[in-house]
This record gives C-alpha cells, sequence and structure tokens, in this order.
C-alpha cells in the first residue's frame, strides 16, 4: 500500500492477512488494558478476520518493518451517516504500536496515513475512543488535534 520513513527506519503500510492474526492479537494483548481482554484461542480471531476482511467499509492495517515484522496496527471503518449533512465518519479503532518501534514516531504517521485513507473514501471526520485510564493515549491523541468531545457508554449484550 504505502512506505513510512521514520527515523532512518522503513515501514510498510498493508492490508492485514489472516497469517497476520497472531500478531495483531499479540499487539493488543501487550498493554494493561489488553492482558486481561485478549485470549490465546484464535478461532475468535480468525471469524472476525474474515468478517472485517470480507467488509468493504473496513480495513484492517499491518504496519510491517525493514525484517517483514508486524510493528504496528490499526482498524478503520467508514460509517456512512445522516448526522452533520450525510456524513460519512472515519471510525479509528484498536491502535497499537509494538515495542520495538515505539517512539520512531510510528503512532502518529500511521494515524496520518490513516486520516488520509479516509479523506480518499470520503470520509469528513475522524472519530476513536479510548479508554478513560489511557491518560498518556489521550495526550497523544489531542497533540493529533482530537478533541475529548463526547462521552462514550459502553454494554455487554
Amino acid at each position: 500500500m504505502d512506505t513510512l520513513e521514520l527515523a532512518g527506519r522503513t515501514f510498510r503500510v498493508t492490508r492485514a492477512r489472516a497469517s497476520d492474526v497472531p500478531a495483531l492479537v499479540g499487539l493488543l494483548a501487550d498493554d494493561v488494558l489488553g492482558r486481561g481482554r485478549e485470549g490465546e484461542a484464535m478461532e475468535p480471531y480468525l471469524r472476525a478476520f474474515e468478517q472485517i476482511h470480507a467488509d468493504p467499509h473496513q480495513l484492517l492495517v499491518a504496519v510491517r518493518d525493514e525484517d517483514e515484522q508486524i510493528a504496528a496496527t490499526v482498524q478503520l471503518t467508514l460509517l456512512p451517516g445522516l448526522s452533520r449533512g450525510g456524513a460519512t465518519r472515519l471510525q479509528i479503532e484498536a491502535v497499537r504500536v509494538g515495542a520495538s518501534a515505539r517512539g520512531t514516531g510510528l503512532g502518529s504517521a500511521v494515524l496520518a496515513w490513516a486520516h488520509d485513507w479516509g479523506r480518499a473514501h470520503g470520509a469528513t471526520l475522524a472519530q476513536l475512543t479510548t479508554d478513560g485510564s489511557r491518560t498518556d493515549a489521550h495526550r497523544f491523541y489531542e497533540r493529533l488535534g482530537y478533541e475529548p468531545s463526547h462521552v462514550g457508554f459502553k454494554r455487554p449484550l
């Protein structure tokens, strides 16, 4: 898809493949909240991957380093809506940068890439949620121009 040059390193932004799922789940589990949320059985993740992969409004990204190892991920969803004059929103989920690439600017670069992808696909607004306890993430998103504009609610079904 695209190449990102950062801190003397090269990263490739690619569409995730089924074979990437274990590494992507590893990134999701590699933080305080993820350790308690993510499981070891790959079958549910593979089923979810197939649904995401088949949906033309979604893109699951695997960012690969020079050794083809997955260094980051993000899931993008286009949400057409009636509000804001029929605006399409870019929903950004599961932003993760692996330990080997932290501090390189990869997180900022991946989100800039995601914004460009969203604009190219008709989105006029990017939105994301982050756990209330992730104060470092809040500062990161605010540095990128995001504003804490809503209160989110979740409910198990």
